[in-house]
């Protein structure tokens, strides 16, 4: 029952979006450690995300439930990416949290953002803290017991 228990309450995926496979690589253990979903995806584009997604939907599995994407990738960039995204049908989910993960300010960059489903942006490195304060403000029921975090 503790165990049934425990898998309601993890996000069904998070799905990580970046050109650099040490960042995934790292990224997917933080998240892992973490223990606050069930599936990690991971795309070194934003055509092979859409392509994950696609696959996905033809297999009635639901959307990730927090995207975390970089913005600058060779093939398709995050921006391209969102764009993209807004355009495929309807994947059966839960509302998609979308975070950029970024190391540039850029105004331009902020500017792009406005008119797509971006719901945040962090700096790089993403790090425990970050994700721990993407689950307080998104996903509350997704925390972790009190003895994980930290």
């Amino acid at each position: 029952m503790l165990a049934t228990r425990r898998l309601m309450e993890l996000l069904p995926a998070i799905m990580l979006i970046d050109d650099d496979s040490t960042t995934n690589f790292i990224n997917e253990h933080l998240l892992q450690d973490l223990q606050v979903c069930q599936e990690i995806l991971v795309a070194l584009n934003g055509q092979r995300a859409l392509d994950l997604l696609q696959t996905r939907r033809q297999a009635g599995r639901p959307a990730p439930a927090l995207v975390l994407v970089d913005i600058n990738m060779p093939v398709m960039n995050g921006f391209e990416f969102l764009e993209a995204y807004m355009q495929l049908p309807a994947l059966p989910r839960q509302p998609t949290v979308f975070v950029l993960l970024s190391s540039s300010q850029l105004s331009e960059d902020l500017t792009q953002m406005q008119h797509l489903p971006v719901t945040d942006i962090l700096d790089k490195p993403l790090t425990h803290e970050k994700v721990l304060e993407l689950l307080r403000r998104y996903f509350t029921q997704y925390l972790p017991p009190a003895n994980q975090l930290g």
